[in-house]
């Protein structure tokens, strides 16, 4: 087993200790500073160095049968009996210390906005991080939940505190959601100044020393996942920053393009949504109306007494329009780029969907439709038109 040097010591990050044990391309220790990969939180990583030699350790976790830490490495690593320095990653280490903070504080904040809000799963593997909520947030409980805890973190400094207590005496802490672990159990509390409690959570992860260092924490989307469950994507302090300053500086170029400020952006942004739908809906009136005029000017001819029009089309998008609405009497047939094609209708006697079948089986392709129209692709273009009117011819009333 190897003794877990930060659970007394989250702030530790160099440490002496053994080596006892090794496999593959990983060492164990007897006691070691660096975090496991567990509870939603990525391992440490780190350098090992030993008199002779140093290897990075690229992650790090935990055998939870035997409680062994091992410590994943690249290169030589040293030997079992070989006394080493462990070096925790500063940088990785607060970030994840920042993330699961984060975690607890708005999960806390959710809680309060409505303890239906309960926890169900997070992840803190990446600087989007996520926690998985009962109960169905909407919009107004996001925002509810990061103005509450925004305006906590301004106003009241919380500060960390770990304990280890027995199981029989958790009913003594107001604890978020119920301890999955049994006999002591490790707590994480952030207290304001009076000793009163924001979040008391049981949990076995690193976290900072002070909730204001996890400011901002920002609430990016929400989605809903299986389970009936909402998934909150977040992100928290320097990250959480480096986002928002990305972010703000890319609107201010979009707003100065549109010669307005960042406040005026939603606005100008509403009436281009309103200009684009108009065109939008003009656009597709226009193409309808091309579809039929070119349809109506197409040469009409007679097969087996039946009045049919071929006609072709650059546009695949005019396909639909060209034969919706075949006058009453008559038969149309397009073709389009890429082999699409289409009959139309207006006849009793005639199945758009059974023609354009019976001319694909001898072109090739596939495809159906209604009575009144059908559509698909056909591998012989060049040959569909004669495929119809050897249809027509043939069958006269292939329905």
């Amino acid at each position: 087993m190897t003794r877990p040097l930060y659970d007394t010591s989250p702030p530790r990050l160099t440490f002496t200790a053994t080596v006892t044990d090794r496999r593959d391309r990983a060492v164990a220790l007897d006691a070691s500073a660096f975090y496991p990969e567990g509870g939603g939180q990525n391992g440490d990583v780190g350098v090992l160095r030993w008199r002779g030699g140093e290897a990075r350790v690229t992650d790090t976790r935990k055998d939870k049968s035997s409680g062994v830490i091992w410590h994943e490495g690249e290169g030589e690593l040293p030997p079992v009996g070989a006394s080493i320095r462990g070096e925790v990653d500063p940088v990785c280490r607060w970030r994840n210390m920042a993330r699961h903070s984060a975690e607890h504080l708005l999960a806390q904040a959710f809680h309060r906005v409505n303890p239906a809000f309960a926890v169900a799963a997070v992840s803190l593997r990446n600087a989007e991080s996520t926690i998985d909520l009962t109960g169905d947030p909407g919009e107004a409980d996001v925002r509810a939940a990061e103005r509450l805890l925004r305006e906590t973190l301004a106003r009241t400094e919380l500060t960390l505190e770990t304990l280890t207590v027995p199981e029989e005496e958790l009913y003594r802490y107001p604890l978020r959601r119920e301890a999955k672990v049994r006999g002591d159990v490790r707590l994480v509390i952030f207290r304001d100044a009076a000793g009163i409690p924001f979040d008391v959570s049981a949990c076995g992860g690193t976290h900072v020393p002070c909730a204001s260092m996890v400011a901002p924490v920002v609430v990016l989307r929400t989605e809903r996942i299986r389970g009936g469950l909402t998934r909150v994507f977040f992100m928290a302090g320097e990250e959480a920053s480096a986002y928002l300053a990305d972010v703000y500086r890319d609107t201010r170029v979009l707003a100065q393009s549109f010669s307005a400020s960042v406040s005026d952006l939603p606005g100008r942004v509403a009436a281009l949504a309103t200009e684009r739908d108009m065109l939008k809906a003009e656009g597709t009136a226009l193409r309808a109306r091309l579809a039929r005029l070119l349809a109506d000017a197409a040469p009409l001819e007679t097969v087996a007494g039946i009045p049919l029009r071929l006609l072709n089309l650059e546009d695949p998008n005019l396909l639909s329009d060209a034969l919706t609405a075949t006058p009453k009497g008559e038969v149309r047939v397009a073709l389009a780029s890429g082999g699409r094609c289409g009959v139309g209708s207006g006849r009793e006697d005639v199945s758009a969907g059974k023609l354009l079948e019976a001319a694909l089986r001898l072109t090739g392709g596939r495809g159906g439709g209604r009575p009144a129209l059908a559509q698909g692709r056909t591998a012989a273009p060049e040959q569909f038109g004669e495929a119809v009117r050897e249809v027509l011819q043939t069958t006269r009333a292939p329905a």
